[in-house]
């Protein structure tokens, strides 16, 4: 089978990333050929065979009120249009594997992949992986910024909310354009030509069901995990964060309860723009951006990882990789961080941005350290799905 996997970015960026190229890895091994399409940028570390990819363009740097070809861009790319009819043609895949692709790539890709198919006369099927809300959610993190509230305005394609709310980066003008995407591409009706949707978690699926062209055509597969050695580990007596600094993620939260547990030490594992916020606290060890052999032993050695998101996280990597080396998981308690965590059973949930509450589980399980044992012993008692069980789900996708 010839699967075109196609995402806004092409290097190591963050966890859609870290999917598609294991996902891209795994299949290739399984005898399927895999190319890949998206930006070009100088860290690109897969591709397609006729060099084709969208000139690298960065949203976040701002909308040039100066370029009005700009802001049109980020709704529909005639070039990405014209980029992957190259691909298409010379690869002729079997399979369309949609991530990440607004705003850089754009749903004009999806019209071009259904106009070859149309003029080629062959099947193929466009699949996608639904890796946060943005089908629903022009910010796709279901949270207003600027208030720092949970947000379901845009359910049901009300997507004017987004520019009332100035829910993208603060800005009235990259709000705007978030508003005319949504309203554009729901009206051309653009979504329905997508023949299965990938939600990490029921609580995904049950936003995205809310968009009359994906409802029923989605399916709940929990992101898969690398399987770890099963072995017992000691515990180093310390607590984990191992992610990127940001807001979304509950950084805020982390220095908040840090702060309010001076005796308990802390490990911080990761990089990003709150990092500044770590430094100057005693009780908190910063190592930076850790991996492999690394990262595999502050894990397993932690006693207890945490996941604060705050906002609606779909299915953390972190949690998976924490569990399947035995170390239980304090999160937050939204989104699909619940489906993950059984509360009390094999490690703890608390209400999100609640550093308060989150300091009284920590000095519950530093005082008691049976209830960690017990959790980890639960930890250990679950079966994620694996690439190879993935897979075997994803093929009946693929099929159809």
């Amino acid at each position: 089978m010839r699967v075109l996997i196609v995402n806004k970015f092409l290097h190591p960026n963050g966890g859609s990333e870290t999917y598609i190229f294991k996902l891209g890895a795994y299949l290739a091994s399984r005898g399927h050929e895999v190319q890949y399409f998206g930006m070009e940028h100088a860290g690109r570390i897969v591709g397609n065979r006729v060099e084709a990819y969208v000139s690298d363009m960065d949203f976040h740097g701002g909308v040039r009120a100066s370029t009005f070809i700009y802001p049109l861009k980020t709704i529909y790319s005639a070039e990405a249009r014209r980029k992957i009819r190259r691909v298409l043609e010379d690869f002729q895949p079997d399979v369309v594997h949609l991530n990440n692709f607004n705003y850089q790539l754009t749903p004009s890709v999806i019209l071009e992949v259904v106009a070859w198919r149309n003029r080629a006369r062959r099947p193929c099927r466009i699949v996608y992986t639904a890796h946060d809300a943005q089908l629903v959610c022009p910010n796709h993190l279901l949270k207003n910024p600027n208030t720092n509230a949970l947000c379901e305005k845009c359910l049901g394609g009300r997507y004017i909310n987004c520019a009332r709310g100035r829910c993208i980066h603060g800005s009235v003008a990259r709000s705007v354009v978030g508003s005319v995407e949504g309203y554009y591409w729901r009206a051309r009706r653009t979504y329905r030509h997508i023949d299965a949707v990938i939600c990490p978690s029921a609580f995904l699926k049950g936003k995205l069901d809310t968009n009359r062209d994906l409802n029923g055509r989605t399916a709940v597969m929990h992101n898969f995990i690398d399987k770890a050695a099963r072995r017992e580990s000691e515990i180093g007596n310390y607590v984990l964060y191992f992610g990127r600094y940001s807001e979304e993620k509950g950084v805020n939260t982390l220095v908040e309860t840090a702060r309010r547990l001076p005796d308990i030490p802390f490990v911080f594992a990761g990089s990003g723009p709150l990092e500044d916020r770590i430094e100057g606290l005693e009780n908190v060890r910063n190592v930076g951006f850790r991996t492999g052999d690394e990262l595999d032993r502050l894990i397993r050695e932690a006693t207890v990882t945490l996941c604060p998101s705050d906002y609606h996280d779909n299915c953390p990597f972190s949690i998976l990789e924490s569990q399947e080396r035995g170390t239980p998981v304090v999160g937050a308690r939204l989104g699909g961080i619940p489906e993950l965590i059984d509360d009390g059973v094999n490690g703890r949930l608390f209400e999100r941005g609640d550093s308060e509450a989150l300091a009284d589980i920590l000095r519950d399980l530093w005082a008691h350290p049976e209830k960690v044992e017990a959790y980890r012993a639960a930890c250990r008692r679950l079966n994620r799905d694996g690439l190879p069980q993935y897979y075997e789900k994803l093929m009946k996708l693929y099929e159809g």
